[in-house]
């Protein structure tokens, strides 16, 4: 039954008065739903390990500077790349998605796109994320085209492993190897450290997300790292981020940042920190509010590192 304090069609668990909602024509709002347009934390999450790459070239001294066109192209491909993975994950998970109290209100199966429209919408989606890459250079377009390769695998991972988030992290953190190669034109230690980190950091925040379905994931026998930890999740998810930070380090190190990166790497673990400590694996809402807090993390340790290559001129 659909929540009195949300429009019909409404996802059940998109914040309540999203811009969808309450803005988009009526033809659109399945479709932004589809695409998850309603809960943009996902093409944030997506877009950071863009910005710390493009950041840590700069910082490097690929470049004059910070590429900001390189980063509002970054964007534009996160918020459509990361669509079109939703898209194709709710197509190939429909019949799990039916199973699920939080996830049955999505469009596909409530009824409200059939899975070849989703499939139409896909291909849209995708063709405007090709439309970015081919902006940049050939190295970096092969680097994306081979990005397909994880998101496609990802949502069959939850059927056959424990460890699904690890699947998630590597495409979810593609873009730190994009990044980089946008302004070098190839890759390094750097970046790869870099991609590294951002893996254990997906692991770590996508746990988190995951404690909000464990019981319907039990039942339905789906997979998830969240599941696998049990009891000692905190604990767990506190050595990720704990190597999240660590690996982040010697990144900025091997790239040449300062005192300044490492004061806002700091910032950053503070943040992760406090979603360990605060967390209750027995409150959905309380894990859904951690998991939505690393937005703030990618936007301060984005900052550190491009206060830390402004200072340095």
């Amino acid at each position: 039954m659909q929540s009195p304090d949300k429009p019909a069609g409404s996802v059940a668990d998109a914040q309540r008065g999203n811009w969808v909602d309450r803005h988009a024509p009526d033809w659109l709002k399945p479709y932004a739903r589809l695409a998850r347009w309603d809960r943009p934390i996902g093409f944030w999450l997506l877009f950071w390990p863009c910005a710390f790459a493009l950041a840590l070239a700069a910082n490097a001294g690929h470049g004059a500077g910070m590429d900001w066109y390189a980063l509002l192209l970054c964007l534009v491909g996160a918020i459509a790349m990361r669509g079109a993975g939703c898209t194709f994950n709710d197509i190939v998970d429909t019949d799990i998605d039916m199973k699920v109290a939080r996830t049955r209100s999505r469009p596909i199966p409530s009824g409200q796109v059939s899975r070849r429209q989703a499939a139409a919408f896909l291909v849209l989606q995708g063709l405007v994320g090709l439309l970015v890459l081919v902006q940049f250079n050939g190295f970096t377009i092969v680097l994306g085209i081979a990005s397909l390769l994880p998101v496609a695998i990802y949502p069959f991972m939850k059927r056959i492993t424990w460890w699904p988030q690890f699947f998630l992290g590597i495409a979810f953190s593609w873009g730190a190897l994009l990044g980089w190669s946008a302004q070098a034109g190839g890759l390094s230690l750097a970046p790869l450290l870099l991609y590294a980190g951002s893996i254990l950091w997906t692991i770590g925040y996508d746990t988190i997300y995951a404690l909000q379905d464990i019981e319907d994931d039990a039942l339905i026998g789906v997979r998830s790292t969240a599941r696998l930890f049990g009891s000692r999740a905190r604990a767990i998810i506190a050595l990720f981020y704990a190597g999240t930070i660590a690996v982040w380090a010697a990144a900025g190190l091997v790239a040449g940042a300062g005192a300044v990166f490492i004061i806002g790497l700091a910032a950053t673990g503070v943040l992760l920190a406090w979603q360990v400590v605060t967390l209750d694996p027995r409150d959905p809402d309380n894990a859904l509010v951690r998991f939505k807090s690393n937005h703030i993390a990618g936007l301060v340790f984005t900052a550190g590192l491009l206060a830390d290559m402004m200072l340095r001129g």
